[in-house]
């Protein structure tokens, strides 16, 4: 049974950071792309960042470029998003998900998602 449970969000002050962390199981996590994706209220999902599976490869969304890193363990099937410099526009729900195929920023795009955690960042 594939599982992805995200942690780490809170609440912060614009300025501040926050590291997600999504713990990945049953699935051949070392083989998938994985990404990191949020949604805030009335909003579409969109793609945070993104990283191969060997993390040789990154992407980022412009809005965060320069502000979020995403690293991966593949030996601790764990993923991670490192924001820096939060403004209150990141304050959304966000969620790794999981994918083989070839990494993209598109939330149709995976197949696998957690439940997310939640980010909320005051002015």
């Amino acid at each position: 049974q594939v599982q992805l449970v995200e942690s780490g969000g809170g609440s912060v002050q614009a300025g501040g950071s926050l590291r997600l962390s999504c713990a990945a199981s049953g699935y051949s996590y070392s083989g998938a792309c994985m990404g990191w994706f949020r949604q805030a209220p009335g909003k579409e999902r969109e793609g945070v960042a993104a990283i191969s599976p060997s993390g040789y490869s990154t992407f980022y969304a412009d809005s965060v470029k320069g502000r979020a890193t995403i690293s991966r363990d593949n030996a601790e099937n764990t993923l991670y998003l490192q924001m820096d410099s939060l403004k209150p526009e990141d304050t959304a729900m966000y969620y790794c998900a999981a994918d083989p195929s070839p990494c993209s920023l598109r939330a149709l795009d995976y197949k696998y998602w957690g439940p997310g955690t939640q980010v909320t960042v005051s002015s």
